[in-house]
């Protein structure tokens, strides 16, 4: 599980399949903010069954845990197997997955965006929360790109991704599809649908507005 906001646990038990997280394996926080951690200390205890089973790995950036504000709960630190900490150019292993944290990002906290390889192979890249800096595609080769976009228009004031710089990175980096989530009130306003549609006929790279319960397939 990647950065579990506020509901996660309801959103595993109302899946359909349900989504066990007594099965889970890892929790990765790409940053301390909380609507990527609202639910993280709840999703400890689930996949720790109370603490009672220790087990499962825990990834978080330094100041998620260690800092003057941290949110991991003190009590849970001895319930995962162990917590790593991420830290740029980092690079993780996970059963038969790899995964990286190829650069340090640009946000009001310590943020990292990850890349995931299997069988040596770039299958799926996350740019987290960041403001856009120059060569920030070069850090994301995965086939399949997934990118927190919060605006719809640029603005140099916010820590965020908007639409004009995220075309941008699709353009440079030429992934095999992308995907755009993440989004703010004015980005749900604009139908973000209709602005992947835009942006799939302008870049000719097939773009993907994220939904609720939306299921990919990986090659």
């Amino acid at each position: 599980m990647i950065d579990p906001g506020p509901g996660s646990l309801v959103r595993c038990s109302c899946s359909r399949p349900k989504l066990d997280p007594t099965k889970l394996d890892a929790i990765i926080v790409t940053h301390k903010h909380l609507d990527h951690t609202g639910d993280l200390n709840v999703m400890i205890e689930a996949m720790t069954e109370g603490g009672f089973k220790k087990r499962g790995l825990l990834f978080v950036p330094g100041d998620a845990i260690n800092d003057d504000g941290p949110v991991v709960l003190k009590y849970l630190h001895n319930f995962p197997e162990e917590i790593i900490i991420l830290k740029e150019g980092g690079k993780y292993s996970l059963n038969k997955i790899h995964f990286s944290t190829p650069k340090l990002h640009i946000h009001r906290v310590e943020t990292y965006g990850l890349n995931f390889k299997i069988d040596g192979e770039d299958i799926i890249s996350i740019i987290s929360d960041t403001k856009y800096f120059d060569g920030i595609e070069k850090y994301y080769p995965g086939k399949t790109l997934v990118i927190n976009v919060v605006l719809l228009e640029v603005n140099l004031n916010l820590d965020h991704l908007s639409i004009p710089e995220v075309k941008e990175i699709i353009k440079k980096a030429k992934p095999k599809r992308a995907i755009i989530t993440h989004f703010g009130m004015k980005m749900i306003l604009a139908k973000p649908w209709e602005i992947a549609e835009r942006l799939t006929a302008e870049l000719g790279i097939e773009v993907i507005a994220a939904r609720d319960g939306m299921e990919i397939e990986l090659d």
